[in-house]
């Protein structure tokens, strides 16, 4: 998919792009916390590299995978806490990589 180097989408362009019509992806939004997209001061949606990606994971999840709302809500909510906690360990090794470093800094010159 080639979406061009744009940062803002509107509902139309999106709708094109994923081939999901503009009430369905209004309808996802309610039923999605991590379908969020920005609304202009007339109330026009503005959606993101990254909405279009969910939007597109959420198209999988029910139209190809033939999974219930419910069960893509899950796994979206799970698959988010899973790339959460990936930043996280990688934030713990890296503290304590620097804390090793300064122990053995110290050792070296005691």
């Amino acid at each position: 998919m080639n979406i061009g180097n744009k940062e803002y989408w509107t509902i139309r362009e999106v709708s094109e792009i994923t081939g999901v019509k503009k009430t369905v992806l209004r309808f996802w939004e309610q039923e999605f916390e991590q379908l969020k997209p920005i609304k202009n001061k007339f109330g026009h949606r503005a959606y993101t590299k990254k909405d279009i990606d969910i939007i597109l994971k959420i198209k999988n999840l029910l139209y190809e995978q033939k999974i219930t709302i419910k069960g893509a809500k899950e796994l979206l909510k799970n698959q988010s806490y899973s790339n959460h906690k990936k930043v996280d360990i990688k934030r713990i090794k890296k503290g304590l990589e620097e804390i090793l470093q300064i122990l053995r800094k110290n050792k070296r010159n005691k």
